[in-house]
Formats: structure tokens, sequence, C-alpha cells
């Protein structure tokens, strides 16, 4: 058979390139699971020592978080929007009684104060993590991103984004499981 007689036969080639690609295309817009969760809940958190991020403030280190008491450990940083936007459901849990404590990634010390001025300090302690080794540490892969850590330093739920109102409760619920 000759390609005159049948024309369409030299559309099958194309044709089946844009099967494949629009196949291809659909599969990078709709990952199977969207979610990027960290390979450390329900491990201890690891060993680390973080110096103070800014004046007045405490440095954080991991036995902090094995006095017995769960923690809600907040990854943030001065120059992150939706941190900003997290603040005010953190101070909200922390006048509830909530221990929370900070990790500000590649942060400058007077832009971390500038910050908590400007949106209120919720923190019992934040440690400075200029290089992110605790964040990836943890199991962390931005910010904002918050983990509930039991009593005795097991890391129980992570949260990825800024804790909005809606989340209010889940967390509180995570917090009463982890005692």
């Amino acid at each position: 058979m000759s390609a005159r007689r049948r024309p369409w036969l030299l559309w099958v080639p194309l044709l089946g390139f844009i099967l494949l690609a629009t196949i291809f295309v659909i599969g990078l817009r709709k990952p199977d699971d969207p979610s990027i969760t960290s390979k450390m809940i329900g491990e201890t958190i690891p060993a680390f020592a973080l110096p103070a991020a800014t004046a007045g403030v405490q440095g954080l280190a991991s036995a902090d978080l094995t006095t017995g008491t769960p923690h809600l450990v907040n990854i943030f940083a001065s120059w992150c929007v939706p941190c900003a936007g997290e603040a005010p459901q953190l101070e909200a849990l922390a006048r509830n009684g909530v221990p929370i404590v900070g990790i500000a990634i590649r942060d400058r010390p007077d832009d971390v104060a500038g910050f908590l001025t400007r949106y209120g300090n919720p923190y019992a302690r934040i440690g400075s993590d200029t290089t992110s080794k605790v964040q990836i540490a943890i199991g962390s892969s931005g910010v904002p991103e918050t983990f509930v850590v039991d009593g005795k330093g097991v890391i129980r739920l992570q949260k990825i984004g800024p804790i909005m109102p809606e989340d209010m409760a889940d967390v509180q619920a995570a917090l009463v499981a982890a005692r």
C-alpha cells in the first residue's frame, strides 16, 4: 500500500506524539499524592543545639523538647509572607497555654526582632538555623511548617504551610493526643 492511497497514515505518528505528550503533561500537573510529609513522623527529633535567633529570646536545643510536655515547633522566617499570616493563630495558641518554640530559617537577628515586633512573639525559645541543617534533619521542606512534638521528643504531626483559623482544632487535637 502506498501513502498516496491512504493519506491519513501520514498523520498517525503526529497523533501518537500528541497523545503521549498530553498524557505526560496531565501526569505532571496532577501527581498521585500532592503532599510531601516528613519521614521523621514517629521518630525522635534529631539532636541539635541552635543559638538564639535574636536578642532577648533563648536559643533552642532538642533537649528542650524532651521535658514531658508536648510542643509546637514552628519553622518560620521573617521574609516569609505566609508566616506573617499564621502569626495570629500562633498568638492565640500561646495565649491558650500551648508551648511554642520556633526555628528561624536563613534569617538575621535584626530581621527576626522586627518580625516579632510587628506580628507578636508566641515563642518560648527561637533557634537560628542559618544553614537549614536542622530544618532538613527534621524533614521540613519550607516555611512555614509546624510540627507537634510529644513530651519525649517524638515528632507526632507535621503541618505544611501556615496554620489558618480552620486548622486550629486539628492542631489542638494533635497536641492533646501527644500527651
